[in-house]
């Protein structure tokens, strides 16, 4: 049973997360764990090439992340512009629209974590 959950939180991760976001996206999912109680926590990597964004979305839970690899200016709605480059981290609050945009002609590589609702699709795209 958990290998099923596991391989559905990954197709979850690389489907859901790219329905929600523009083509060329790279994402791996390396890691899953069911906690807290009701909640699933994924762990991935995801590559935006150059020029390219992550689309606005929303997910069911908290995204926290670290660059590492390029630049990029995080849009999160309610908040001004985060020029983010590698080293940064950010947090972006449950349910909260937001995109990245990669700033400069290098690719950007991030680390993120979710602590989504395991009820709910990982991300939706949004308006």
């Amino acid at each position: 049973m958990k290998r099923i959950l596991l391989g559905v939180v990954a197709v979850a991760f690389a489907g859901g997360l790219a329905s929600a976001q523009q083509g060329g996206i790279k994402r791996t999912a390396l890691q899953k764990v069911e906690f807290p109680d009701g909640y699933v926590t994924v762990t991935g990597i995801a590559e935006i090439p150059p020029g390219g964004s992550a689309g606005r979305h929303t997910h069911p839970g908290i995204e926290t992340g670290y660059l590492l690899e390029g630049e990029t200016d995080m849009l999160i709605d309610g908040q001004p512009a985060q020029h983010l480059k590698a080293g940064d981290s950010y947090s972006i609050p449950a349910g909260v629209v937001h995109d990245a945009k990669v700033h400069g002609d290098r690719s950007v590589k991030v680390l993120a974590v979710y602590v989504v609702d395991k009820t709910k699709p990982l991300a939706s795209p949004a308006p």
